[in-house]
């Protein structure tokens, strides 16, 4: 708190962290669409994963993460480990949220603001595609990595199984529209990028700018809906 009364910038970034972390995961919104499956629209605030290697260099020899809170896809956590992100002309995030399991290769995921705030190019990649982009330095508790790529905007995205291509009519990396009807904010996201695989439950990833664009938190209905390719040639 500071003398003049007014509660210190620090202080209410701390408090918007805990919250957002806190509600991670939304609930389950109403989508007829979805062949009768649940339909989960989760708000992915900035994250990052990390190899074996950097786990063990950011946390001392030996360590491993440490699960906190189940994510809504079986296996994967957010885990008690945090880092600081620093960027260019050493802005930085002080408390970034590691999650699990590890990976074969560390990479930072930001919502526009957050690479806007820290002086990041960070292009919208599909998870995994970080070959040219923008590096960072990670700051643990033991030590320091340097990465020379890894920062993205991950493109919004949805999680389906195999029953779930067929129902829909698409195929793994297709794009499709995202339609969430909230009160005054309604809008239809366009390329939603498909993303397949087994025992894989229905869930749609926006990150913070796009889940609060769209008022997701009071949001009554979202529907997924097949993107038509555009049809330039036509007058």
């Amino acid at each position: 708190m500071s003398v003049n009364g007014t509660i210190d910038r620090s202080v209410v970034e701390q408090i918007v962290r805990q919250i957002v972390f806190a509600q991670g995961q939304s609930a389950p919104i109403p989508d007829a669409s979805s062949g009768g499956d649940e339909l989960v629209v989760s708000i992915s605030a900035r994250h990052c994963h990390l190899t074996d290697a950097h786990v063990e260099q950011l946390f001392g020899p030996g360590a491993t993460l440490t699960p906190q809170k189940p994510l809504y896809q079986d296996g994967f956590y957010a885990a008690e480990e945090t880092v600081m992100l620093v960027g260019p002309r050493r802005r930085m995030l002080p408390s970034v949220r590691v999650l699990g399991p590890s990976r074969p290769e560390s990479q930072v995921e930001l919502a526009f603001t957050d690479a806007i705030s820290l002086g990041i190019a960070a292009p919208v990649r599909v998870s995994g595609n970080v070959q040219g982009t923008p590096g960072c330095v990670l700051v643990g508790p033991k030590g320091v990595v340097e990465l020379d790529q890894g920062v993205i905007r991950a493109a919004r995205h949805v999680h389906m199984n195999f029953d779930h291509l067929q129902h829909y009519n698409v195929e793994n990396g297709e794009a499709m529209k995202l339609r969430v009807e909230s009160q005054g904010c309604s809008m239809v996201m366009e390329d939603v990028i498909v993303r397949a695989g087994e025992n894989i439950k229905l869930e749609v990833h926006l990150d913070t700018d796009e889940g609060n664009a769209c008022f997701l938190d009071s949001a009554s209905k979202v529907e997924l809906l097949k993107q038509q390719p555009c049809d330039c040639h036509k007058h």
